[in-house]
């Protein structure tokens, strides 16, 4: 039997009024009641009949691009890219006319939330969404990746396109995403400590992501692998030697200053991002220690400022901007997926001045 608008209501204990509100977004409904009609129209999987159906129908020019935080260049240059080729659009911005074949290009700011990332999939399988693109990573949780997968699972078999930027395929429902382009972020880091290793570092600590993401995962596992194959493999000594924080650059800094004060001799920080290196970078000069000098500093992704910082950043590429477009592309079937499915995007070693040999001053 399909389930009804009154279902819904009585699972979300309001009116049916009320369940038509948020669907239509025609009426001002307070925050936690959205919430809680939404999660019902997701476990009931209810779809929208009748005129309503036709309505949402009509909006099928809309593409959605769920990022974690639109302020962090990660995400913007993946978003901004993935826009571009949406909407019609070449790299300085002007039309490529392409007409008809624009699309209106939603970006969703999750803010890391598993909770808001489901309700962003939720809206956007009301709306007949003609694509759906997520960037970036997500939560290592098992039940959470098994409802992104049904969700995603839902969308793709009402015809939208779904496609992920920097993040693998779910193990669940694989076939319900058209493309995945994951980032080598285990190679990218291997890569990064092989370096720092090279240099002849020996004690180096880790400003980790948060401990609960897929990336800060991967990259601890590949800083890890370098150090296990250096004959550097403590388990309890990498422990001490890894802080995790948030994605920015006051984490940064009260990373490094934990750090310090675990392990006074460090003579190399890797951290989580460019932006964690920044705040690094201020609580060694605070503590009256030179970069690289006493203390080598590296980051990951190359953002744009990571050249000019001072000293120029050492760091791992990831081609956001190129991995965007492409999923952009992808997105609006203006590209071939993979063969498999999956395209890692490969990650690559940048050398600047902020890494040196240990005890160079």
């Amino acid at each position: 039997m399909a389930v009804t608008l009154s279902d819904v209501a009585n699972r979300a204990n309001v009116s049916p009024a009320t369940v038509s509100r948020v669907l239509n977004g025609n009426y001002p409904v307070a925050a936690a009641t959205r919430e809680r009609v939404l999660r019902a129209v997701d476990e009931l999987d209810y779809v929208l009949n009748g005129p309503a159906s036709s309505l949402a129908a009509a909006t099928s020019d809309l593409v959605g691009i769920l990022v974690n935080d639109i302020a962090d260049p990660f995400f913007g240059i993946m978003a901004s890219a993935a826009q571009s080729e949406m909407v019609g659009l070449d790299a300085d911005g002007n039309g490529t006319g392409r007409a008809g074949g624009e699309k209106l290009a939603v970006v969703c700011n999750t803010g890391g939330s598993p909770d808001r990332e489901l309700t962003y999939l939720t809206l956007l399988q009301r709306q007949r969404a003609a694509a759906v693109l997520l960037t970036g990573d997500t939560v290592d949780d098992p039940a959470h990746s098994a409802a992104v997968a049904a969700k995603l699972a839902r969308l793709a078999e009402g015809g939208t396109r779904v496609v992920l930027c920097g993040r693998p395929s779910p193990a669940a429902h694989p076939d319900a995403v058209l493309a995945a382009l994951p980032f080598d972020n285990r190679g990218g880091a291997r890569a990064l400590t092989a370096h720092l290793l090279e240099l002849g570092h020996r004690r180096i600590g880790q400003v980790a992501g948060p401990a609960e993401r897929t990336t800060t995962r991967h990259r601890l596992e590949g800083h890890r692998q370098a150090l296990a194959a250096a004959g550097l493999g403590d388990a309890e000594d990498h422990e001490r030697l890894t802080v995790h924080g948030s994605y920015d650059r006051l984490s940064g800094y009260r990373a490094a200053r934990e750090l310090l004060a675990r392990e006074p001799d460090l003579t190399a920080i890797v951290a989580a991002n460019d932006t964690v290196a920044l705040g690094v970078c201020a609580a060694l000069r605070e503590a009256g220690l030179r970069i690289p000098e006493d203390v080598s500093v590296a980051g990951f992704d190359d953002l744009p400022f990571s050249a000019d910082a001072v000293p120029a950043l050492t760091t791992v590429r990831l081609p956001l901007q190129e991995a965007g477009a492409r999923a952009g592309r992808l997105a609006l079937g203006r590209e071939e997926p993979p063969a498999s499915g999956v395209a890692e995007v490969g990650a690559e070693l940048v050398v600047r001045a902020s890494t040196a040999a240990p005890g160079r001053g």
